[in-house]
């Protein structure tokens, strides 16, 4: 990773870090043991991807990082209750997350299902304050994130991966997973990123064809590095997907066609933003550092 990419990473995510700890109630204010539940998960180190995806697709439309940033945050704040809930003994069952204790060992189950689902209500919330743009109101980027996060994407997704387990899946079948529980919600970052800065329609449909493609890439990623990394490299427990009996992309294919297929796909990626005449710069280095990560 260049040094100017690294000072990027850092800044943005220190934007990212500073709105959600304004847009959380604070630890001590009641019920205090669910704020502390939802602090602990959402503020455990997450390398914030979505919501700097979010960022860098207002600013190759446009627009600003004070528009985006209320996006951004509820994007983040959806995916860290996607993660508490998936972590659940009847879900994926694990016991770390970012490195850290997962919500429900520290608090218990229902504090956990309580605390994902009180962060899934604050991201709804955190939209309905979000300043509109003259192509995309309120109501179009409500239902960006609600048709992301219902039956047809995330909680689909999640549903087709825990079916999923101990049968042996072809690759359609994985895909779907993938493009549902993964690829989804980071098209919807990157379209409510656009939304924020008047996005055309050509705009919004290359950002959700970069966001497929990147999204993809890097499950196929997750997928290598699960069989590959460490527990501690990772921050969650590494070898999960194989010892729960979940089909990969290194299960059906192998790890070095699976690179092929990751390399394939962040090629395909960067012909998406052609349409940004040069102002995609950011985008295109974010889907090299994905296809390129070691956890």
């Amino acid at each position: 990773m260049s040094s100017d990419l690294k000072t990027y990473l850092a800044q943005r995510c220190a934007l990212v870090d500073e709105q959600l700890q304004q847009s959380l109630p604070a630890a001590e204010v009641a019920p205090s043991t669910l704020h502390q539940a939802m602090r602990h998960s959402l503020f455990a180190g997450g390398k914030r991807l979505r919501p700097i995806l979010c960022l860098a697709a207002a600013e190759a439309c446009g627009g600003s990082l004070e528009d985006a940033a209320p996006l951004a945050c509820a994007v983040e704040c959806l995916h860290t209750y996607s993660l508490i809930h998936d972590d659940l003994p009847a879900m994926d069952d694990d016991d770390f997350r970012r490195g850290v204790p997962t919500c429900h060992k520290v608090y218990g189950e229902a504090i956990a299902i309580l605390a994902g689902d009180a962060m899934q209500a604050l991201a709804f919330e955190l939209i309905a304050r979000a300043k509109p743009s003259a192509r995309h109101g309120h109501a179009a980027m409500l239902r960006e994130l609600a048709v992301t996060a219902g039956s047809l994407h995330l909680v689909g997704g999640q549903v087709a991966d825990l079916e999923g387990e101990g049968k042996a899946l072809d690759l359609a079948a994985l895909q779907f997973i993938h493009h549902n529980k993964t690829a989804a919600l980071l098209c919807t970052s990157l379209r409510l990123g656009g939304m924020s800065a008047n996005a055309s329609p050509e705009q919004m449909q290359a950002l959700q064809d970069f966001g497929m493609a990147t999204g993809l890439a890097f499950q196929v990623i997750d997928d290598i590095l699960d069989c590959t990394q460490s527990s501690e490299k990772l921050g969650k427990s590494a070898g999960k997907d194989e010892a729960s009996g979940k089909s990969t992309y290194p299960a059906l294919m192998g790890l070095e066609a699976s690179r092929e297929v990751a390399r394939e796909l962040t090629a395909k990626a960067h012909q998406a933003l052609a349409v940004f005449n040069g102002n995609d710069a950011r985008l295109g280095e974010l889907a090299d550092h994905l296809l390129g990560r070691d956890f």
